[in-house]
């Protein structure tokens, strides 16, 4: 009976008075007649330095987007100037959400919900798109969603490929390398972390420290994607030795770069000496160095994710035949690293599934999409105007829980597989 009424009910526009009237003792088919229409949700990403805009519906279409990349802007101060990303996004942020709204070809009534980042990241670009958000929820009388933005990271992929719950993600950017279990929409565990710099804030580094920017293929890139580039052009990849490699004999899946930034800041020391090179010169190895840097990352970050995925086989955490492991974050628009950790995966029988380059960057789309599935879950949906207005931007918010020592309390013992020759 309720099927039939259903079936009849969804081809008509009701009230809420009829709704109630008809189904006021079955709230689960009531909720179901509520959502035949599907979702709409607006995204808003502000953490660091790229406003971005994304308005997705409940299929994972993306209906609308844009962003505003300051990356030209920072590349001439050498680095991330925090008030000044807050300054650009509050100039951006209203154009930004308009020209989405435009491609869309949706206003405001039109959207369920609106979610935006609001942790972790520079306080005084979360603060623009928190604020921006919060208002749009309240003008239109609709929910807030606060999304934390490696949570984002870690789910965008589901919006793309069947990714079922649970699966191992690496999370690599600027800002943060680290390995989790996600087992839902809000529930995460956290293998290992970086313990010092993140690979992209070393390949920036790097990058700067060998004058890149003074080649003028290299001119607009950011340090990973020219030392990426440069690094197909080495003739000696071997040259400039990086071994042993970074916390091998450790047993947890931290990671650690500081070391590989020391070691390559003493060879450009030493090829500087040795070659005369003053001002803007271009040291004269600066490719096989570019690629020796690039193995060394990958081959550190395979390790450690290789230990990731023996944990969870050693605690029998997943079944066997749903294994899956997840990349995203900038650094994983690396090709050679995408191609070591499909080597790596597919040893351990993983099925290894790459996050679209295009959302492994900062943007609006991802946010849409965690907060549509925060959206069908019904977890962390703000519906109360006083409520919205408590929510408060955080600069540091660790992923889930932490399981760290338990990985380290494993005491899982690997044989490293060797990816260097199929990297070639």
């Amino acid at each position: 009976m309720h099927l039939l009424c259903y079936k009849h009910f969804s081809k008509y526009s009701l009230n809420l008075n009829t709704l109630l009237h008809f189904y006021r003792n079955d709230l689960t088919l009531l909720k179901a007649l509520f959502h035949v229409k599907p979702a709409v949700i607006l995204g808003i990403e502000t953490s660091c330095d790229d406003t971005g805009c994304g308005i997705v519906d409940s299929t994972g279409t993306v209906l609308g987007e844009a962003i505003s990349s300051q990356h030209n802007i920072h590349l001439n101060f050498g680095g991330i100037i925090p008030s000044v990303a807050g300054s650009l996004h509050r100039n951006n942020v209203t154009r930004v959400c308009e020209d989405a709204f435009r491609s869309a070809n949706l206003k405001l009534q039109d959207i369920t919900a609106v979610a935006a980042t609001v942790k972790p990241g520079l306080p005084m670009s979360l603060d623009v798109g928190t604020r921006f958000g919060k208002y749009l929820a309240k003008t239109g009388k609709i929910p807030f969603i606060p999304i934390h933005h490696m949570e984002a990271h870690a789910l965008t992929v589901r919006m793309c490929h069947k990714v079922d719950f649970p699966y191992v993600v690496l999370l690599v950017s600027g800002g943060h390398c680290l390995l989790a279990i996600v087992e839902d929409v809000s529930k995460f565990y956290l293998l290992g972390t970086t313990v010092n710099n993140a690979p992209g804030e070393v390949f920036d580094k790097i990058a700067r420290r060998l004058k890149l920017r003074n080649i003028p293929e290299f001119s607009t890139l950011n340090g990973g994607l020219a030392i990426e580039t440069a690094a197909r052009k080495a003739s000696n990849v071997d040259q400039f030795s990086f071994a042993p490699v970074m916390m091998s004999r450790r047993h947890d899946c931290n990671f650690s770069f500081a070391g590989l930034l020391s070691t390559c800041a003493k060879y450009i020391e030493r090829e500087e000496k040795e070659h005369g090179i003053i001002a803007d010169m271009i040291m004269p190895n600066v490719y096989n160095l570019c690629a020796a840097v690039q193995l060394a990352t990958v081959t550190h970050i395979c390790q450690r994710t290789q230990r990731a995925l023996e944990f969870v086989e050693k605690m029998s955490l997943f079944p066997k035949d749903k294994r899956t492991l997840v990349v995203s974050g900038g650094v994983a628009c690396n090709n050679v690293l995408a191609k070591g950790l499909d080597i790596t995966s597919r040893k351990l029988g993983y099925n290894f599934v790459r996050t679209p380059p295009k959302l492994c960057t900062d943007n609006g789309i991802m946010i849409a999409w965690n907060g549509m599935e925060r959206w069908n879950a019904d977890e962390g949906v703000i519906r109360n105007e006083n409520d919205i207005d408590k929510v408060c931007v955080q600069k540091k918010a660790p992923l889930g829980e932490d399981w760290t020592e338990k990985v380290n309390a494993a005491n899982v013992k690997c044989e490293w597989i060797k990816i260097k020759k199929e990297l070639k």
